[in-house]
């Protein structure tokens, strides 16, 4: 036990010894949430912008991404997977950004053309075209795209035209599974005790400035590794781009257990460092719950950490087996919740997901751009009925005023605690989508290199 906790604090001390300074706010943008993508066709199931579960600058190619999950409705609706190429105005001396606009959409499709949709797999041991992107990358060298995937957990390469290229290996232990009758359920957590959470697979994705190694992320604990109970541990895993195989496993050490905790994005720093961002499920979104929201980015490190392919992380705690070193964690970065936009009547977004290193400024310091998930300000029933959800910004509890109405109806509309029958007036909107400016010096991204052919 002495050896374990002086392994545990080597890895830790190696970032929290290291001073770095904190990247600085510059702005935020509220994107109106019923934007349309490049489709520019109507309607929350059609070309409603889903908003930022990723965000990726390719500076090789001078591009922003910003992608969509699986669709209003949660995993209910057959939604045409995609991601959003976007323009940002970018203020050269002070990384201040204006004027979001959506001019490209791609969608994913097989081989065929057959579209990736955003159903949960059904039966629940079929995958089929099922896709719950939430992580992406560009490769620096093919420019394909690399998408990671919560239902399986998967990792999928597509090229520029969203045309499916390959799947990668995921390790056998994440598949969600019966360790008795070693059945797979990919739709649920139904009769499976091991393996990744239901919709808590692959939820960031990151890739090393050389392009040959991509790194996907578990948004939380498995089943067998404390699950959504006591479990602190979350995996990060390590494929080889020209193999497709998975090389390595490592533990990455959560803040908490509960409230929701989960990993959101993981962006590469160089081959061995990242900013993690991780968050809780507190604040303005459908269904969450405002007090003490948690937004925060850390930089972490994989140099000296161990490869827990063939290890069982535990169920509860932060005590590894002896000699098992997880990922090192310095001190918070950035803390997401602490600025806020009178749009949301300056409260913290609940689904803090996308992070990425944009250009650099003309003053040495990089832009980095933080954005949110608003799920299409879409919520469900547990039979299967969707609404689309206001807010009331300026209320003291916009979710406490919220108002559901029928998918792309203005009528029929209810109060969504309670039930009454409510009419939207001036001053309800669908939920935004964020994104929030910082810049970042050399300093706070020390040993950075961008990706390079």
């Amino acid at each position: 036990m002495k050896a374990l906790f002086s392994a545990l604090a080597a890895s830790t001390a190696l970032l929290a010894g290291t001073v770095y300074a904190q990247p600085v706010f510059v702005n935020g943008l509220a994107i109106p949430g019923n934007t349309l993508d490049a489709t520019g066709v109507p309607g929350a199931n059609q070309g409603r912008v889903g908003f930022f579960s990723d965000i990726y600058f390719d500076p090789q190619r001078n591009t922003w991404w910003g992608l969509s999950d699986r669709g209003p409705g949660g995993g209910l609706i057959d939604y045409a997977t995609r991601v959003q190429r976007f323009t940002l105005d970018i203020d050269p001396a002070s990384g201040a950004i204006a004027n979001f606009k959506v001019v490209q959409t791609v969608l994913f499709a097989d081989a065929q053309g057959k579209p990736f949709n955003g159903l949960a797999p059904k039966p629940a041991n079929q995958r089929g075209l099922a896709l719950d992107p939430e992580g992406f990358v560009v490769h620096p060298r093919s420019g394909n795209f690399l998408v990671s995937d919560e239902y399986g957990p998967s990792l999928y390469e597509f090229n520029p035209s969203g045309q499916f290229v390959r799947a990668f290996a995921t390790p056998a232990n994440l598949l969600p599974r019966n360790t008795a009758s070693g059945q797979i359920n990919h739709g649920d957590d139904a009769d499976s005790n091991a393996g990744k959470r239901h919709n808590r697979g692959f939820e960031g994705l990151a890739i090393s400035p050389d392009g040959a190694f991509a790194y996907a992320m578990l948004q939380s604990p498995m089943l067998d590794e404390g699950g959504s109970k006591d479990g602190r541990f979350a995996r990060i895993v390590k494929f080889d781009t020209a193999s497709g195989q998975a090389v390595a496993q490592y533990a990455y050490l959560m803040d908490r257990a509960g409230q929701g905790q989960g990993v959101s994005a993981l962006v590469a720093i160089n081959g061995t460092d990242f900013w993690v961002l991780e968050r809780n499920n507190r604040g303005v979104g459908a269904g969450a719950t405002l007090a003490s929201p948690d937004k925060s980015v850390y930089r972490i490190s994989l140099a000296g950490a161990s490869d827990v392919s063939n290890t069982v992380l535990p169920a509860s705690g932060n005590a590894l087996p002896a000699g098992v070193v997880p990922a090192s964690k310095g001190p918070k970065i950035i803390d997401l919740a602490a600025n806020t936009l009178p749009a949301l009547g300056n409260k913290s977004p609940e689904k803090w997901e996308g992070l990425a290193i944009g250009p650099q400024l003309a003053n040495g310091r990089y832009l980095v751009l933080a954005g949110t998930d608003n799920d299409y300000s879409v919520t469900q029933t547990g039979s299967g009925e969707q609404f689309d959800v206001y807010f009331k910004m300026d209320a003291a509890d916009p979710l406490a005023a919220s108002i559901q109405c029928p998918l792309d109806k203005t009528t029929g509309c209810s109060f969504t605690t309670g039930g009454a029958a409510a009419t939207l007036v001036d001053g309800y909107v669908l939920l935004p989508g964020v994104l929030h400016a910082y810049t970042a010096s050399a300093a706070d991204l020390a040993g950075y290199q961008r990706p390079a052919r």
